[in-house]
């Protein structure tokens, strides 16, 4: 069964700004940039949907959005988020058993992959990856240990709570690299944040 942060909606955008001040924002802000005008865009585990914002910002239209979010909860606070003229389709469910017919340019991951074993993982990121256009971007920001002791500690106390209350599978961080580099992406563009912990990377499959 997949994670549900509907048990968080009401206060994770809160709780993200208490423990990491902008930087969960800031992460994913600094990939949009990738994002070309007339894009089709597909958008999974956006959460509370402030992304929406911050894409109409740069493309107030032109932009096709699929926005998949297994909360219900947090899909009710991202529909009402202001995301210019662009089209937003809205699809509640988990992406592993969401069927998806178009091909995107740009997909986009917050803190996605995180939550999955390596096992689920794999399966998870063959089924996201079938829905990219060859040239296509894939968006992933994620976080990494960097050698630094504080991270472990915050890492392992996210996992617990995470799964306490919203179920999420994962007990530690799978191998996402990884996958990347097993489906052929170049790595074309990455910033770190937050003392290296959160790794934003702009992939592109040829």
């Amino acid at each position: 069964m997949a994670a549900n942060f509907n048990n968080a909606a009401w206060f994770y955008d809160a709780l993200a700004r208490l423990v990491y001040g902008k930087a969960l924002v800031n992460a994913q802000v600094y990939l949009l940039k990738h994002i070309t005008p007339n894009s089709r865009v597909l958008i999974v585990g956006g959460g509370t949907g402030w992304i929406l914002e911050e894409i109409s910002k740069i493309h107030p239209s032109s932009m096709d959005i699929t926005y998949v979010d297994v909360s219900a909860n947090m899909m009710a606070l991202a529909r009402k988020r202001n995301a210019g003229a662009n089209k937003v389709t809205f699809i509640t469910g988990a992406i592993e058993d969401t069927v998806i017919t178009t091909q995107f340019d740009t997909v986009l991951t917050p803190f996605l992959l995180d939550n999955f074993t390596e096992e689920n993982l794999n399966k998870l990121f063959n089924h996201i990856h079938q829905s990219l256009k060859p040239g296509g971007l894939w968006l992933n920001t994620s976080f990494q240990l960097s050698g630094k002791w504080w991270q472990s500690v915050l890492l392992k106390t996210m996992f617990v709570f995470f799964k306490v209350l919203c179920g999420i599978e994962a007990s530690k961080l799978p191998p996402i690299n990884q996958c990347f580099e097993q489906y052929g992406y170049k790595l074309i563009d990455e910033k770190a944040f937050f003392g290296g912990f959160i790794i934003s990377k702009a992939n592109l499959i040829e």
